[in-house]
């Protein structure tokens, strides 16, 4: 079958045995070994850095190799994985060792992790989970590719697998409480984008530009909205997935589609707040007052969280693979395909700081370890707890 392949700005055809429907290679695979963009990314100018920023500690761990790797934090450990199966532990604070182990066969989805348990998905749609010590407890096939990582919700680890459908399994033996799955369009974005647990609702975003909410407990529908309709005449120009995860606070959940909107509801029944149009592969974060978008073309931008209006623009960042912000008290952090984190302002996208890690793309989003620091894994395997002060 046929995969169309996204590279920033840039589509080529290239074959692919695909299963179910074509899908569309998403941004991130753009920094993985796709073709350059067509547009040459912006050079980065120097900035005059508005606070301190560092490395606080640095850890490795195997090469993400074309798959993105998605680090979790528990408590005060730091766990990630390599594609060749190898997962490491650190402690969140300094970056001693936790423990190591390989996990017996490659990793496509990163981590999810509990007190307990340390689940991770394979290429061949297997979960694997495991003790803190690297004991295998379980394994269960799903059917498909889990590309991102699970979740661990209580009793209960929740997949996310290739073809859309959301699966749950007890996580003290890996039998299957409950599946949920939906058709898919003819044309689909290949995603990373995982669900969200929140007070026992599973939110998760889909291809056609759906934003569901289901019973952690049982799978079953709690409502289904509209984040954005296919437009277009063409399958490619219909495509209005969303291929990241959604945001989701005591009053809302919120998401964004390609070749669509960002759009807030009402976390309880589903009810629309507000909707404004704006194209993201790599997705949205939150705080207490506002939204931050990553769209297509590797513009940050912050939307007022209660109204949608726009606030600022960062579009100094073209075509560099920028991933989803994240909202770390008066700053918004993101990573690029080159190794940099660079900080901005909360307040007007001005740039704050800047630190380079190890050279290869940031592909995953950056991950808050407390109130003034952050986790980014790179492409080669580096992790880098950032400190700003």
């Amino acid at each position: 079958m046929m995969r169309i392949a996204i590279a920033g700005f840039l589509m080529l055809a290239t074959l692919g045995a695909l299963g179910g429907c074509n899908t569309i290679k998403s941004a991130y695979d753009s920094w993985f070994g796709a073709p350059a963009p067509s547009a040459k990314p912006a050079a980065l100018t120097p900035i005059t850095s508005q606070v301190k920023i560092r490395v606080a500690w640095q850890g490795a761990v195997g090469a993400a190799g074309k798959t993105v790797l998605f680090p979790a934090v528990n408590g005060n450990t730091v766990w990630v994985a390599g594609a060749n199966g190898e997962v490491a532990g650190f402690n969140a604070a300094n970056g001693t060792s936790i423990g190591r182990f390989a996990a017996g066969q490659a990793i496509a989805s990163g981590v999810a992790a509990s007190a307990t348990v340390i689940a991770v998905g394979t290429p061949r749609g297997e979960i694997l989970a495991f003790s803190r010590a690297g004991k295998a407890l379980w394994k269960t096939q799903a059917p498909g590719e889990t590309l991102a990582p699970p979740v661990i919700d209580g009793e209960r680890v929740i997949a996310r697998v290739g073809d859309g459908a959301i699966h749950a399994y007890d996580v003290a033996s890996g039998k299957r409480l409950w599946v949920y799955q939906r058709s898919a369009p003819a044309l689909s974005v290949r995603s990373y984008a995982g669900v969200v647990v929140n007070r026992g609702t599973v939110y998760a975003g889909f291809p056609g530009g759906r934003l569901i909410a289901l019973s952690s407990a049982n799978g079953s529908v709690l409502w289904d909205s509209v984040v954005a309709l296919p437009k277009g005449t063409t399958e490619l120009e219909r495509v209005a997935d969303i291929t990241s995860p959604p945001v989701v606070d005591e009053n809302r959940a919120c998401a964004v589609a390609y070749q669509g909107r960002a759009a807030c509801f009402d976390a309880t029944r589903g009810a629309s707040i507000w909707a404004r149009d704006i194209s993201s592969f790599s997705g949205l974060g939150a705080d207490t007052r506002n939204i931050y978008v990553t769209d297509d073309k590797s513009a940050v931008s912050a939307l007022d969280k209660t109204t949608g209006g726009s606030l600022w623009k960062q579009d100094k960042l073209f075509g560099r693979g920028i991933t989803r912000p994240l909202a770390l008290g008066r700053f918004v952090a993101v990573g690029d395909y080159q190794g940099f984190v660079h900080l901005l302002s909360r307040d007007d996208g001005s740039f704050v700081g800047r630190i380079a890690t190890d050279g290869s793309a940031i592909a995953a989003a950056p991950v808050a370890l407390d109130l003034s620091s952050f986790l980014v894994q790179t492409r080669n395997g580096g992790v880098f707890a950032i400190a700003v002060e």
